[in-house]
């Protein structure tokens, strides 16, 4: 396992984080999730990633059960506060109230005293960011947390928010967390180059394209049970001859250096100095044992044209 900076900051991290989004806490059972985050940081992996939101909050409560049990200063926490909902209430959105309230019952469901980075799950368009940025403010000051970041949000919105912070002198986002993979490329046209100018560090969700970057799934072909092309219909229209023909093309690539597809993949990301850590998600240690192996070594400029080459 590798480590790098996050960002601007001093903070170090592994360079794959595992996620509590789906598993941790929802789909298997509790005994499972603490194997996965127990061999993780047996091999080298110091950042989780979870939310208030993942199986209703589950997920905090056992994804800190077992890191509790870790040296707590080799470890990094992260988890978000929920923003707009449907329906405007107090418990949920962006505001101060919400804000505040959402980082004790999350400090309380991971068990610990400090959050390290505390993101904004989405932009909250009822709530001017002045406000949002002043409670997340007022949370490093008090010692509950260490870091701020955000997640989905849009540049112009994260450009908002550090002019605002530095008008203040209050702490800004040093971390995003966008979808990006191989195959959605979208923030490599404003988000990326905004990040790299400000130093804010990049932890993208889905780097493996919900399994499609596997390799497992076959165009046409019926996904196999309690994959997640089994449970969303929506994501079987993914599945395209088209996209399956890149990703055997990428196979080919992975496997003169001895890797899997979804290990290429990573190594992709990576390849990205904007890029800190690609949050991944397995669901057993077979899949956590292949995702670390997206790190320690280092695609070579040939191979890097080859595949932009495939993917365009």
């Amino acid at each position: 396992m590798k480590y790098r900076r996050m960002g601007r900051t001093g903070l170090v991290v592994s360079e794959i984080c595992v996620g509590g989004w789906i598993h941790i806490g929802g789909d298997i059972p509790d005994e499972d999730s603490a194997e996965i985050l127990r061999i993780a940081f047996r091999r080298g992996v110091t950042f989780f990633d979870t939310a208030e939101a993942y199986a209703a909050g589950r997920s905090e409560e056992v994804m800190g059960k077992t890191l509790r049990q870790l040296p707590r200063d080799e470890i990094v926490i992260a988890t978000k506060v929920s923003g707009a909902g449907a329906n405007l209430t107090t418990t949920q959105g962006l505001t101060r109230k919400h804000i505040l309230s959402a980082c004790d019952s999350s400090l309380q469901r991971l068990g610990v005293d400090y959050i390290d980075l505390y993101q904004a799950h989405w932009p909250d368009p009822n709530v001017r960011l002045e406000e949002t940025m002043s409670a997340l403010n007022h949370l490093v000051q008090a010692g509950k947390v260490r870091y701020i970041g955000c997640s989905n949000f849009f540049p112009e919105q994260i450009y908002e928010s550090l002019e605002i912070c530095a008008r203040e002198g209050w702490a800004r986002f040093d971390c995003v967390q966008p979808h990006y993979n191989l195959l959605s490329r979208d923030i490599e046209q404003d988000l990326m180059p905004l990040c790299r100018l400000a130093g804010i560090g990049i932890i993208p969700y889905s780097p493996l394209a919900g399994g499609l970057l596997t390799g497992k799934y076959k165009a046409g072909g019926k996904p196999a049970p309690n994959t997640r092309a089994y449970r969303n219909a929506s994501f079987q229209k993914h599945m395209t001859r088209n996209t399956i023909n890149k990703i055997n093309k990428l196979r080919r690539i992975a496997a003169t250096r001895k890797k899997t597809v979804g290990q290429l993949s990573l190594a992709w990301l990576l390849s990205h100095p904007e890029i800190t850590a690609p949050i991944v998600g397995p669901r057993n240690a077979q899949q956590l044992r292949e995702n670390v192996g997206g790190s320690g070594w280092r695609l070579r400029d040939s191979e890097l044209r080859q595949i932009e080459r495939i993917v365009g």
